[in-house]
C-alpha cells in the first residue's frame, strides 16, 4: 500500500496499533489521531471507516474505538453435498464469468463488453445521479413498468412502431434477455439464434431450458433462406437477433434481407426477439432503423440498453413489444424484481434527454474510430494474416480468423501468461465453430496500449503456432 497521503498514514499507524495490543484494547481517540498525524477530523474518520469494515477495529458509539477481536478459526465445513443436491452446472456459465472477469494487473485488455473508463461520460451521469437522488421522489415507488417518459425515450429510439404503454425497463440488457426468453418461450422449446451469436444470450436460453439452434450468418447478417429452413424443421417461435454491429462478429443484417427476414418469421408465425445493443456504437455512417420500426403485424420484440454506450453502472435498458407479448413482459419482469431503483430511472432519462447526451454519442464515434484504427494498424503491422476481410461500421470488437488448426482457447490462456487478454471464438457458438476464431476488443484500452497488446499477441501466437 502507498502511505503517502494522510488517510494511509493513520490506517497504517492503527494497524500497528492493532497488532500489538489484544482484543478490546482502546485505541486512540479522533482527536489524538488528528494531532498526530496532522490530518483531519474526517480523514481519520474515513480511517477507521475502512479498518472497521475490514474486521480489524470495532467502533463503539460514544465509547472510543478498539482492537477487535480475532475471528473464530473454525474448521472448514464439508459442502461436498451441495454438489449432489444442485446437480450439472448449467452450460455456457463458466465462459460467461470469463468474459465478465476483471483483467490481471499489468495485462492490456482486448478483451471485455464495457468501454474504457476514459471513454465513460461519468462526470455527466454522477452529476445526474446526484440531483436524481436529492430529489425524495425518486425514492418512492413508481409505475412497476418503469417512468412514463423514460419508456417514451425507448419507444421513440425504436423507430416509432412501438408506444410508451409497449415498454418496461429492465436493470440491464442481460436481464431483459432472460426476462424475454422466459416470457417468450417455455422450457423445452426451440431458440433460433445467429451463428456465432453473443454468448450470454446462449447461457440464458440454456438455463430457461431452450434448445438452442444456430442459424448461418455471414457478412450481411443471418442469412434468411437458412432461418426460413430452421424455422421450418424445428417449428421454432422465436429467433434471437442482433441486426446491428452483431457481438462477436460486427455484421450488419444488409438492407436486402432485412424485408426477408422477417418475412421468413411471419411466415413462422413466430417472434424475432431485436437485441440492439449497438445503437449508440456507430462510428461510420449512419446505422439502419431497427427492424422494429417496420414491424406492423407484433412479430419483433425491441431490446436497447443504454449500458454498452455510457457505463457498465448505468443498468438501464428496455423492453417492448405489443398485444399480448408485451403483457407477457411485464409480468415477467414483475416476478423478477418488481421495479428498476427510481433515482436510476431520473438519472437516466436525465443524462439522455440533456445535451451531455449527443455530445458524448459524438465523442464516443471519434474515440472509437481512432481505437478501432489503432487495433486494424497493430494488426497489419504484427499479424497481417489476422486482419478481418469485414471490418464492422460500430460496435466495440474485431472477429479475426486464425489459422487452422489453432486451439483459440489455448491460444487465449497463453496470452494472459503475456500479459494481454483476449477472448476465444468456440463459446459464441451454439453448434461445433466452423473455424478458430479471436474476439479482439478495441474499446478496452487506449490506443498507445493496443500496439504493445497486439505484439504480445503475436509474440503467443507465433510460440503456439500448429
Amino acid at each position: 500500500m502507498n502511505y503517502g497521503n494522510a488517510t494511509d498514514r493513520v490506517i497504517q499507524d492503527l494497524r500497528v496499533l492493532a497488532a500489538g495490543a489484544g482484543p478490546g484494547t482502546r485505541l486512540p481517540s479522533v482527536r489524538e489521531l488528528t494531532a498526530r498525524h496532522q490530518a483531519s477530523p474526517v480523514t481519520v474518520a474515513e480511517a477507521i471507516r475502512q479498518l472497521v469494515a475490514q474486521g480489524l477495529i470495532e467502533a463503539r458509539p460514544g465509547r472510543g474505538t478498539f482492537v477487535a477481536a480475532a475471528p473464530e478459526q473454525r474448521r472448514a465445513p464439508d459442502l461436498s453435498w451441495q454438489t449432489v443436491a444442485l446437480g450439472p452446472a448449467l452450460p455456457g456459465e463458466r465462459e460467461l464469468q470469463a468474459l465478465l472477469a476483471l483483467p490481471p494487473a499489468g495485462a492490456i485488455p482486448l478483451s471485455g463488453g464495457y468501454l474504457d473508463a476514459d471513454l465513460q461520460p461519468a462526470a455527466a451521469l454522477g452529476a445526474a445521479l446526484t440531483r436524481a437522488a436529492r430529489q425524495p421522489a425518486a425514492w418512492q415507488r413508481g409505475p412497476v413498468e418503469g417512468r412514463a417518459d423514460l419508456r417514451a425515450w425507448f419507444a421513440r429510439q425504436a423507430g416509432g412502431g412501438l408506444r410508451a404503454d409497449d415498454m418496461v425497463i429492465c436493470p440491464g440488457g442481460q436481464a431483459a434477455l432472460s426476462t424475454a426468453l422466459r416470457a417468450l418461450a417455455p422450457p423445452g422449446d426451440t431458440l433460433l439464434v445467429e451463428s456465432p451469436t453473443y454468448l450470454g444470450a446462449l447461457a440464458a436460453a440454456r438455463a430457461a431450458g431452450l434448445r438452442v439452434v444456430p442459424v448461418p450468418a455471414d457478412a450481411d447478417g443471418v442469412r434468411p433462406d437458412q432461418l426460413a429452413a430452421a424455422f421450418a424443421r424445428t417449428g421454432a417461435r422465436l429467433f434471437y437477433c442482433q441486426p446491428l454491429y452483431a457481438n462477436p462478429h460486427g455484421a450488419t443484417l444488409a438492407g436486402h434481407r432485412r424485408a426477408e427476414v422477417l418475412d421468413a418469421v411471419r411466415a413462422a408465425g413466430a417472434f424475432l426477439l431485436e437485441d440492439d445493443y449497438a445503437r449508440d456504437l456507430t462510428i461510420d455512417g449512419e446505422a439502419p432503423p431497427p427492424l422494429a420500426a417496420d414491424d406492423p403485424g407484433g412479430h419483433v420484440v425491441y431490446l436497447r440498453s443504454l449500458t454498452k454506450s455510457t457505463a457498465p453502472g448505468l443498468r438501464v435498458a428496455a423492453l417492448g413489444a405489443r398485444g399480448p407479448a408485451g403483457a407477457r413482459l411485464r409480468a415477467a419482469r414483475l416476478l423478477d424484481d418488481f421495479f428498476v431503483a427510481g433515482p436510476l430511472q431520473q438519472a437516466a432519462l436525465e443524462f439522455v434527454t440533456a445535451p451531455a447526451w449527443p455530445r458524448h454519442r459524438r465523442a464516443l464515434r471519434t474515440a472509437l474510430r481512432e481505437r478501432r484504427e489503432a487495433l486494424l494498424s497493430a494488426l497489419r503491422r504484427h499479424l497481417p494474416d489476422l486482419v478481418p476481410q469485414h471490418v464492422p461500421r460500430g460496435g466495440l470488437h474485431l472477429w479475426v480468423r486464425l489459422p487452422d488448426g489453432t486451439d483459440d482457447t489455448a491460444l487465449a490462456a497463453e496470452a494472459a501468461a503475456e500479459g494481454v487478454t483476449v477472448f476465444p471464438g468456440r463459446p459464441w457458438y451454439a453448434a461445433e465453430p466452423p473455424a478458430p476464431h479471436l474476439r479482439l476488443t478495441y474499446a478496452a484500452s487506449p490506443p498507445d496500449l493496443i500496439g504493445e497488446a497486439v505484439t504480445r499477441l503475436a509474440r503467443t501466437l507465433h510460440q503456439t503456432k500448429p
